[in-house]
């Protein structure tokens, strides 16, 4: 019986080496196929360093490989996560030498192939993510560059001693001390719990391994110039490199990408701290950015994909030997294939769509679960076209596929300087809401790195009437013209593009999505989302919730100078009244307003990042409407057209007054022109 319990006390736990060893194993036999590991393999030791007898990857390398611009200088950033994820799932160890072992779980993790063996983390890839860009104290704000990008061997040896603090014993930053309301931040660790728990370690090593999330941070600087990278890699696909996107960044693609970043920044409050905190970046995230680190997927699958590799030697070892007295024909050297032209992920630029913008959009659109990437099509552009509802109408309408609608412009002043501004005010509730002046970035991240283009627009003006504002739209549903009752689904979306990130989800409380109605329909026209359509009745009551919301919430210096309160609907006059949650754009195309409260009640949830009620009025600059499908789309909505018009020529070809004047009767009568022997046009 002693015996027993002694020889119990005196097993010892594996050690970290072995059970990082055994993760490897299973991961390389459950997540990759033979060929995939001859691959990694080969690139592994064609591009290693070796110090000490161990093989390695050193930044400059991993930067190399994966072709990242130098410009963008987010080299130190991508080298800091993969030497944490190397370390997985031993935060105490990061950062961890680029060995092959470590690597290979790099890429595991970053592809998403670890959910064939930890199959209860995948909820939690957010949060180590999160860990490896994260710093745990001030004096890790900076990355460190080494000079010769090779690792300090002694140092990696002894990264568990006390000399080296590990996260969950750093200071930490006071601006992300614990309020009393962070239970999301002590929630277990779900991905490294799985991977302790499929080592049967967990028992060992779960309190070891537990990192203090309230004492971290990733900082601004750091952050930008890993969203301008997913802004580049976004439309990769395992087959592509960034060798062609990363050509084309002349100074004006690198502004633009610059920002497009600061705009996404902007919505993780940085104006708030020194960097973005675990509770900010998950909520962030889970609700506008879901699809924000796809691009890291492709980008990493190409350590499975050796391209200088002639695998025709290793077919050759493996066939049978050719006899001797076979003379061997020379061969004549084949010509090198040209590399195909890759197709351009939109067929032209728009003046609001742009590649980045585009780009931004796939971070939380895909419709049918697709990307958006090849495959919009340009179905109106107000500067083309014409701003006007006809020429939306005729360009918009009969494509039976989802589209997408931007709108750009520049914030309007408080009090109108011109009439047609004055009566564009006069459409809407006289009490103004406050506008969404503190969305403008202010971070240290913009100073450090302002525009390539001096051209470009700056997230920094001090002028809050220079700021340009970008709404849009997704419409899952054909357009239609709307008389009483709007049209759209639960798909329909609402979102912010500039200057900062917002999405604005469908809401289940009314079905009030889309609308489209033309003069002379009402004295209030125009097109929009999340308002009733002008004349309908439900516009009495969506104007007795934002009367009473506006005016709590604005002060007297927002109201217009006419002074007086919301009134209720659409009454003398011709005053339409915004829904909760809503964007309208008046029948000329030329101005619009996007009104938000935060208590909702709507067809839209209000912001999950923004608490204040405000409206944003503009002049409008660019309307565009992109289309999602391909030329099958295309040639439908063209066919549809063709019958339209066929159909109106019929209807004007009527033939009436021509001889058969008992036809032309009846056909009067049934038009109810004529009761009985009088015509139905008089009472008299």
């Amino acid at each position: 019986m002693g015996q027993g319990i002694s020889a119990l006390e005196s097993h010892d736990p594996p050690s970290i080496d072995k059970l990082n060893h055994d993760l490897t194993e299973a991961f390389a036999t459950k997540c990759y196929t033979s060929l995939e590991l001859y691959h990694f393999k080969e690139v592994f030791k064609t591009l290693a360093d070796t110090q000490s007898g161990l093989k390695y990857w050193s930044e400059p390398t991993l930067c190399r490989f994966l072709k990242l611009p130098d410009v963008l200088g987010v080299g130190p950033i991508i080298n800091q996560m993969a030497t944490y994820l190397g370390a997985f799932p031993f935060p105490s160890q990061a950062p961890a030498i680029l060995t092959a072992d470590a690597l290979l779980k790099v890429v595991t993790l970053l592809t998403g192939r670890y959910t064939k063996v930890l199959k209860r983390g995948k909820g939690q890839w957010t949060r180590i993510v999160y860990q490896s860009l994260a710093v745990y104290d001030r004096k890790s704000m900076q990355i460190r560059d080494d000079k010769d990008g090779r690792p300090n061997l002694d140092e990696f040896d002894h990264a568990g001693d006390e000399k080296q603090a590990t996260p969950s014993r750093s200071a930490g930053f006071s601006i992300d001390q614990s309020t009393g309301d962070d239970e999301d931040l002590e929630d277990d660790d779900d991905l490294t719990l799985a991977a302790l728990d499929s080592l049967d370690a967990i028992g060992v090593f779960q309190e070891a391994e537990k990192i203090n999330l309230l004492r971290s941070v990733i900082p601004s600087d750091n952050f930008l110039k890993l969203l301008e990278l997913l802004l580049l890699v976004a439309p990769l696909d395992a087959q592509q490199d960034l060798s062609t996107p990363a050509s084309e960044l002349n100074d004006k693609r690198v502004a633009a990408i610059r920002q497009t970043a600061h705009n996404i920044l902007s919505s993780f409050g940085i104006d708030k701290g020194p960097g973005v905190s675990y509770k900010t970046f998950k909520k962030v995230i889970n609700t506008t950015l879901p699809y924000l680190f796809d691009g890291l997927g492709p980008l990493f699958e190409h350590f499975l994909f050796a391209k200088e590799i002639d695998l025709s030697r290793r077919t050759s070892a493996i066939s049978s030997p050719q006899s001797p007295t076979t003379p061997k024909t020379p061969k004549t050297p084949a010509t090198p294939k040209s590399p195909p032209i890759p197709i351009p992920v939109l067929p032209q630029e728009g003046e609001i769509l742009t590649v980045p913008i585009l780009n931004q959009l796939s971070f939380f659109l895909k419709p049918n679960s697709e990307p958006l990437f090849h495959r919009l099509r340009p179905l109106y552009s107000g500067a083309e076209q014409g701003f006007s509802m006809g020429s939306f109408e005729k360009s918009v309408f009969n494509w039976q596929s989802p589209t997408i609608l931007l709108v750009a412009g520049t914030q309007l002043p408080s009090n109108p300087t011109g009439s047609r501004e004055r009566a564009f005010a006069d459409s809407l509730p006289h009490s103004r809401l406050p506008a969404n002046n503190a969305s403008t970035p202010t971070s240290p991240a913009s100073r450090t790195h302002p525009p390539a283009d001096p051209s470009s627009p700056s997230t920094t003006s001090t002028s809050p009437h220079s700021q340009r504002l970008v709404f849009g739209a997704y419409i899952p549903v054909p357009w239609t013209q709307t008389h009483k009752h709007n049209f759209g689904t639960h798909d329909t979306l609402l979102f912010q593009l500039a200057p900062t990130h917002d999405v604005f989800p469908a809401s289940s409380l009314a079905t009030d999505y889309i609308y489209f109605s033309k003069p002379p329909s009402h004295p209030v026209a125009g097109l929009g989302f999340g308002s009733p359509a002008p004349g309908s009745a439900s516009q009495q009551a969506t104007s007795s919730a934002v009367a009473v919301a506006a005016s709590v919430s604005s002060p007297t210096s927002h109201r217009h100078r006419h002074g007086g309160s919301l009134s209720g609907g659409i009454g003398g006059g011709g005053v339409f009244t915004p829904g909760p949650v809503s964007l309208h754009l008046d029948d000329a195309l030329e101005f619009g307003a996007f009104t938000h409260l935060a208590s909702g009640g709507g067809s839209f949830h209000s912001s999950g990042l923004r608490s204040a009620d405000w409206q944003e009025r503009f002049e409008v600059e660019a309307v565009e409407v992109w289309g999602v499908g391909g030329e099958e789309e295309v040639e439908r909505q063209r066919k549809a057209w063709e019958w339209e018009e066929r159909e109106a020529r019929r209807r004007r070809d009527v033939n009436v007054g021509k001889g058969d004047v008992e036809a032309d009767r009846e056909l009067l009568k049934m038009a109810g022109l004529i009761v009985g022997e009088r015509s139905g046009g008089s009472m008299a």
